[in-house]
């Protein structure tokens, strides 16, 4: 069985969908922005505090943006691999009227994170499981903070549920099945990434060998009932269809023609028609602050 690498993935062809599943987040992602601003600017004296914010493996720039209305006073970079993202994170901005303060710089990581400027607050979403030194990426984030700043590691949480366990074809606990098979796909995905290093993913444990001090680790929920509206369900459509490639070499021929009756536009089966559809899942982010004078 064999996994693409990540390094091998055509990120910029996942730019609508990355907005999309961003946008499905858009309340717990507000949330979290708040907790980093309680974090940071807790105090009058401190409301100017954040004069730079890095938003490390940015995507289409949801995020950045985001943390550019919630820290009025800082600029913003949005660090990215890939240029069609990081054209997507201008026009973004563009179309908030953040121009003046979102920036976009093009870097290959982990090789390149030593020349990006130091900032109070760096996010990063999902990015660190992509390099194969975990420890060490968190190690470099951790360089790039000025003292007293914040670095803000979204990785794990729960896995969107989005369907019944039994949605009336083929064998009940499909999801189930689906998670089984993505550990074991993520699994093989980790080994197979250049410099693949095992480690103990305690994410505030870690986030203390790279010399910060924990702050605190919450986790946001994500809940949209049925039925879905139509952006909800052309997402979750996009998301299975990646997840039939992805994981046809870990499920069996039942499972794969289940996908495959949840994936057929014109059936009643699909899941842009089925009325029984939600989204739910929770992001957790860890976060730690340095110390360092």
């Amino acid at each position: 069985m064999t996994h693409r690498p990540a390094a091998d993935l055509d990120w910029e062809a996942l730019g609508t969908a990355l907005e999309r599943e961003a946008e499905l987040h858009s309340a717990a992602l507000e949330s979290t922005a708040d907790w980093l601003h309680a974090l940071l600017c807790a105090g009058s004296a401190a409301q100017g505090a954040v004069g730079r914010v890095l938003d490390i493996g940015s995507g289409p720039g949801v995020v950045s943006c985001l943390l550019a209305q919630r820290f009025p006073e800082a600029e913003v970079v949005a660090v990215d691999q890939a240029p069609g993202l990081l054209e997507r994170t201008r026009r973004r901005a563009a179309a908030h009227g953040l121009s003046d303060r979102v920036a976009t710089r093009r870097a290959d990581l982990p090789e390149e994170m030593d020349g990006l400027e130091r900032a109070e607050l760096i996010w990063t979403s999902h990015a660190v499981h992509h390099l194969g030194d975990q420890q060490a990426a968190l190690d470099a984030l951790a360089g790039r903070l000025r003292p007293g700043g914040l670095l803000a590691v979204a990785e794990r949480g729960l896995t969107p549920r989005f369907l019944p366990r039994d949605i009336g074809i083929g064998r009940p606990g499909l999801q189930a099945r689906m998670d089984a098979a993505a550990e074991e796909s993520f699994s093989a995905m980790r080994a197979g990434l250049p410099g693949s290093v095992s480690t103990v993913e305690d994410w505030p444990a870690m986030l203390s060998c790279a010399g910060l001090v924990p702050t605190g680790t919450r986790t946001f929920l994500t809940d949209h009932p049925a039925p879905l509206g139509p952006a909800a369900r052309e997402y979750l459509h996009d998301h299975l269809t990646r997840r039939r490639e992805q994981l046809a070499p870990y499920l069996d021929a039942e499972d794969l023609s289940t996908l495959d009756a949840l994936l057929h536009p014109e059936s009643p089966t699909s899941i842009l028609w089925r009325p029984d559809a939600f989204y739910l899942t929770a992001t957790t982010i860890h976060t730690a602050r340095s110390c360092t004078h």
